[in-house]
Parts: C-alpha cells; structure tokens; sequence
C-alpha cells in the first residue's frame, strides 16, 4: 500500500510541532533556571525529553512510509513574561498538540492506515495528559 500523501503531510507537520516543543520547553528550562528556580527548570527538562521521545516515533513512522523526515521551519519559543506565564504558554502548546493529533488521526483513519492511526491517537492521549498536568500549574496571577 503506498502511503497517502495527506497521512504524511500530516505526519510531518506533527514533527515540526514536536520540535517547536522541545525548543519551548528547553528555553523555558534555561529561562526557569535562571529564575533561580531549579525544580522547575527540571521539570521543563523532562517535559522536552518526552516531546523528543514523540519527534522520534513520528520519524520512525515516516522512514517506515519511505520518507525522509523534515521538520522545516520551528515555531518560535513562546516564553512569555517570565515563568509564571509557562502554564498558560504550555496550555496553548498542548491543546494545539491534542487537536492535531486528532484530526490526524481521523484521516489516517478514513484512509485505511491504522499503523499511523494508532499513534497519532496515543500522541494524542499523551498530549492530552500533558495538558492536563499544565492545568495544575498557577497561571501568572498564581491562580
């Protein structure tokens, strides 16, 4: 089966989103560190691994389909006006995150290509966790 053009722009497009996070959540780690906040700087840390963690999947599926991966131009960090602007920034991130992968994975779907889909629904379900934990964070008024 030849891979459908529409699952790997897709596919790709979720790359370029996952790089865009690793690249906010390690900013945001220097930025917290600098802050003399460390705990936090760790957790940002940790956050950017898993986004990478996701990067890695979405290549592997590529290169299985016969494609190179490109993750083109990244989004700019978001960092806000300090760290306690990471929550609501992080929010944004993943709930963008969620929708894409949903609406991915409902193509991957109604093409028949239930290797993609299957991700693209755990990505999803992973994002989604990840939103969530964000919510417990105070925003910048510490509500």
């Amino acid at each position: 089966m030849a891979a459908d053009a529409r699952v790997l722009g897709w596919l790709t497009r979720a790359l370029q989103h996952e790089f865009s996070a690793v690249q906010q959540y390690l900013a945001q780690s220097v930025l917290a560190r600098l802050s003399g906040q460390p705990q936090l700087a760790e957790e940002l840390h940790g956050e950017a691994l898993h986004e990478l963690e996701h990067a890695q999947r979405l290549m592997q599926r590529l290169i299985e389909l016969g494609v190179a991966p490109s993750a083109g131009a990244l989004a700019p960090a978001r960092l806000g006006r300090g760290v306690g602007d990471f929550a609501t920034l992080n929010r944004q991130l993943e709930q963008t995150a969620v929708v894409l992968y949903q609406d991915a994975a409902d193509h991957a779907r109604r093409v028949r290509d239930t290797a993609s889909e299957a991700l693209l629904r755990e990505l999803a379900h992973d994002e989604a966790q990840h939103y969530r934990a964000w919510s417990q964070h105070p925003g910048p008024d510490g509500s």
